[in-house]
């Protein structure tokens, strides 16, 4: 699971980011209001955690902008903030929960795992479907004009990524980190060897090319008569 932390205090961060890790999440930390207003908008998490309080955009705004972007992320709001009116406003805002600081670190992690049970408002689709592709994530079955396509672990978390993105152009430090966990370095070329050996799986033997290479930009999967 993949949390994102927007929290501009430095120990209150590290101390979250070390024990959710500790936890067995892949997390992020933002330490501002503009990065984690990017991360949240371009990546995809299961829970944001966000402090109201920030220094350059306040959390009260990120949440909006989030809302008027139809992204149902679940959000726990952590603020100093300890009115009935400040916790009345960010739920109201969509917040799915409201933490007051200072808090115990379990609080937080029981939160977060409710949240997750929850599943906020934002339905997972378990059957991902384009064209005459067909993705099944709980059987782990992929198939295609009903001939059934084997895929190694990471070509599947690939191939899940750019199903529920589809349409969109995802960079390659995107792929990286959510696929590979990684920080996407220049020099190493893994991403193209990966979408090579997926197309070659996906597409090679069809005639409607789903898998585009997007010139110095990234990869997008979307219905098309012609490979690019």
């Amino acid at each position: 699971m993949r949390l994102l932390i927007v929290e501009d205090e430095l120990k209150t961060g590290n101390y979250l980011k070390q024990g959710l890790t500790e936890a067995g999440f892949q997390v992020s930390l933002a330490r501002n209001g503009l990065d984690g207003h990017h991360l949240a908008m371009t990546e995809l998490f299961d829970v944001i955690i966000l402090d109201v309080m920030l220094p350059d955009v306040s959390g009260w705004r990120i949440l909006q902008s989030l809302r008027e972007a139809k992204k149902q992320t679940p959000v726990l709001f952590l603020s100093a903030r300890d009115s009935v009116d400040d916790r009345v406003k960010g739920l109201e805002l969509g917040a799915d929960d409201y933490l007051i600081k200072p808090f115990a670190f379990s609080e937080v992690l029981a939160r977060v795992r409710t949240l997750l049970r929850r599943g906020g408002t934002q339905k997972v689709e378990d059957v991902l479907k384009i064209a005459d592709l067909e993705m099944n994530i709980p059987k782990r079955k992929v198939q295609r004009a009903g001939q059934r396509i084997t895929l190694s672990n990471k070509e599947f978390s690939l191939l899940e990524l750019l199903l529920r993105r589809e349409g969109e152009v995802l960079p390659r430090s995107l792929i990286a980190s959510q696929v590979w966990d990684m920080n996407f370095d220049s020099d190493t070329n893994v991403i193209d060897v990966a979408i090579r050996r997926l197309r070659s799986k996906v597409d090679d033997n069809f005639p409607i090319k789903l898998i585009h290479t997007v010139r110095g930009m990234g990869y997008k999967l979307e219905a098309m008569s012609n490979a690019s």
